[in-house]
């Protein structure tokens, strides 16, 4: 495994790559790996001749209030879970490198950024179409891999590619969850025990809408009212948003209707921590 720091030798690498017509699978991250990040790289290790993971916080992506400067990092054992992974090669670029001085460019996305975590996050889709367009012309992959728990970036990542003519395809993975059905992510390490335990709760609202979806309510309505009352059972929940939507475009819907897919999204607060989770649901 070769760790490169540099845009310019990370393009030349993909270049030569290139030139073997090797296949190039491409992970990007923001570090602090868990099981979700690695069941995405053994994916593209499988699927792929060579595979890349990039690991950067993206200041681009965060709000004045939010998290950057304490987002959790530990390169040292990222670092070790990608040896073990068999990746190729890690792509670790400082700021100087990605937004350079006099930097004046964005990637914008409009429409399905408008809702959901758009809504509350202005400007998050932003920065993550920035960097995410931009890692993709320093690592020329052939596939990228995302995790469904992002759902919303996942759908505005591939309407990207789609508008912009971009040469990969995207693989969206499922959900990694732990044993309790918490969905992982790098954002659990600041839960104190008791706000774990009430954590579980996101995943539980998920599947009570779905079995009321399985029983046949059909107006979103009572369903979403439903999950606010198993989430109210947690002292430190604060929902910011529980929507059920177009599984394709985002559209908020009142009254499901058969032969269709939803997706049913929340994004819950458990004290200052901001937890997203979400669950595909085809309605029979």
């Amino acid at each position: 495994m070769k760790i490169i720091h540099s845009a310019a030798e990370m393009q030349e690498i993909a270049r030569q790559l290139k030139i073997q017509s090797k296949i190039i699978g491409f992970v990007p991250t923001m570090g602090y790996l868990h099981k979700g990040h690695l069941s995405l790289m053994s994916r593209s290790v499988k699927d792929c001749d060579v595979t890349v993971v990039s690991i950067y916080v993206n200041p681009m992506q965060f709000g004045p209030k939010e998290d950057f400067k304490k987002y959790p990092r530990d390169i040292k054992t990222d670092l070790k879970l990608c040896r073990q992974q068999n990746v190729d090669y890690v792509f670790i670029p400082k700021d100087a490198q990605i937004y350079p001085k006099g930097y004046m460019t964005e990637v914008q996305v409009k429409g399905i950024t408008d809702s959901l975590c758009g809504k509350f996050r202005p400007g998050h889709f932003t920065g993550v179409c920035t960097i995410v367009s931009k890692l993709f012309n320093i690592v020329k992959a052939d596939i990228a891999y995302f995790g469904q728990k992002d759902a919303q970036q996942a759908l505005v990542i591939k309407k990207m590619v789609k508008d912009l003519h971009m040469s990969l395809k995207i693989k969206v993975l499922p959900i990694i969850r732990e044993p309790d059905g918490l969905a992982m992510s790098s954002r659990n390490a600041y839960l104190d025990d008791k706000q774990r335990q009430d954590a579980v709760l996101l995943s539980q609202a998920l599947k009570k809408a779905k079995q009321l979806i399985e029983q046949k309510q059909r107006k979103t309505a009572k369903i979403i009212f439903q999950m606010k009352r198993l989430l109210s059972q947690s002292e430190f929940a604060t929902i910011e948003y529980i929507a059920i939507v177009d599984a394709d475009h985002l559209s908020e819907i009142k009254q499901l209707k058969a032969k269709t897919k939803v997706l049913i999204v929340l994004a819950v607060y458990m004290g200052r921590v901001r937890l997203i989770d979400n669950i595909l649901v085809k309605v029979d």
